[in-house]
């Protein structure tokens, strides 16, 4: 590989860490092709794309310092075979997929990887993971922006109906007093 095509390949790794939610690095020294073909059809359900990142050629990525600190650090840190899976969609969702797998085959072990322009380490991607979905967690906040108004129409309601059954009690017992 030439030295324009380094240039052109890191233009469009850092297109792709530029559009990504989160990048999670792994080492998947020992994992064998089919193993690596399930992962990646598991992560394109989920808006993932995988690549394998030349260590040179991610360097070259953040020479410039337009992704931070940050993320120049991690790819200087960056040794040995390693995957990169790009998460366009809900970050969450791959980190779950990913993680999984990882339990799944030891070839696949968790580095250090990006959310945005910021590091996480290897139990930061657990800690993703085990977060709920996108749409669970939207529906826990409608769920609580809610409960007020619930409450409120519940207290709201509950004076007609204590008057009725006031009322109800009254009747009753004028029909018990006149029998």
């Amino acid at each position: 590989m030439n030295r324009t095509e380094k240039t052109q390949l890191a233009g469009e790794l850092q297109e792709k860490f530029a559009r990504a939610q989160v990048a999670i690095f792994a080492d998947y020294k020992g994992l064998s092709a089919s193993r690596a073909d399930d992962l990646r059809r598991l992560l394109r359900s989920q808006q993932v794309e995988v690549k394998v990142l030349k260590n040179n050629v991610a360097r070259l990525v953040t020479k410039d310092g337009a992704m931070g600190d940050q993320a120049k650090s991690l790819m200087d840190s960056v040794v040995g075979p390693t995957l990169v899976a790009f998460a366009f969609g809900d970050p969450a969702a791959a980190a779950k997929v990913i993680h999984k797998f990882a339990q799944d085959n030891e070839a696949l072990k968790l580095k250090d990887s990006l959310m945005g322009q910021k590091r996480i380490d290897a139990s930061g991607v657990e800690a993703l993971a085990k977060l709920p979905s996108k749409e669970v967690l939207v529906a826990q906040l409608l769920g609580t922006m809610n409960a007020p108004v619930r409450n409120f129409v519940g207290v709201l309601a509950a004076v007609p109906r204590g008057l009725v059954t006031v009322l109800a009690a009254i009747e009753k017992k004028k029909a018990e007093s006149q029998s």
